[in-house]
């Protein structure tokens, strides 16, 4: 995994990433050998030390968050901006606040659609039957949070759908606890699409943030800037197999 993140752009304020599945943005407190993009950041940019948030654990300690101001899942791959600057970190955590920065993602998920466009409008809780999940609804607990999506049909194949998603909200496991909601789940998601069968063409989480557009800085600036990340082969493999599907 070291050598796996790739740097897609980068400047004094900031370094965008393309994170590959399997890995995570940072420790959990559980598996301290683990490796982090965390630990890339800190081993590639040792100046970002400090820069951000950490995490206290309810033991002694805390989880470091070298300018990490946004995260993806585990599972889950693609762009992710690192703060480099407490100027820029506290720049991109005012922009997120305010809803200002658009991410944009891919996913293949069970299931067929019958219109093109649709909103997921769910507020999202604790699930109250599984510690690792998150639901909607009378299956949710705690505090309740608003949580909005917007989808979009890119491509229809017997059985699945390929979506473009763009969440108007954060939160966590937000995309895939709204499809599982609508009983569209991302294929190969161990915890919301459980007893449907992950396909040998695609054996991870179906889910790639393709692009993320952040406001530029400054008093005097305006407009954005919009970095991509490309659907990494496994995905662009699994596409392929299924436009196979439509003419057989």
């Amino acid at each position: 995994m070291k050598n796996k993140i790739k740097i897609i752009f980068e400047d004094a304020d900031i370094v965008v990433i393309d994170k590959p599945t399997g890995i995570s943005v940072h420790k959990d407190g559980k598996n301290a050998t683990e490796y982090t993009t965390a630990d890339w950041v800190l081993e590639n940019y040792p100046e970002i030390k400090g820069i951000g948030e950490n995490i206290e654990l309810d033991e002694d300690g805390e989880i470091d968050r070298p300018g990490i101001v946004h995260r993806l899942d585990k599972d889950t791959s693609g762009i992710m901006v690192i703060a480099k600057t407490v100027g820029s970190y506290n720049f991109l955590k005012r922009q997120f606040l305010q809803k200002n920065i658009k991410k944009v993602y891919r996913a293949i998920v069970f299931g067929e659609f019958k219109d093109n466009n649709g909103m997921i409008d769910k507020p999202i809780g604790r699930s109250s039957g599984d510690f690792r999940a998150k639901a909607v609804g009378s299956n949710a607990r705690g505090e309740m949070r608003e949580a909005l999506t917007y989808y979009k049909v890119i491509e229809r194949f017997p059985g699945y759908s390929l979506l473009e998603l763009r969440p108007k909200t954060g939160r966590t496991h937000q995309l895939r606890v709204h499809l599982k909601s609508i009983s569209k789940p991302i294929v190969c998601d161990p915890i919301y699409a459980k007893g449907k069968e992950c396909p040998e063409w695609m054996r991870r989480l179906a889910l790639h943030a393709v692009s993320i557009e952040i406001p530029l800085q400054g008093e005097d600036t305006t407009g954005s800037r919009t970095f991509t990340s490309e659907l990494p082969k496994d995905f662009q493999n699994a596409i392929s197999t299924l436009e196979k599907t439509k003419k057989a």
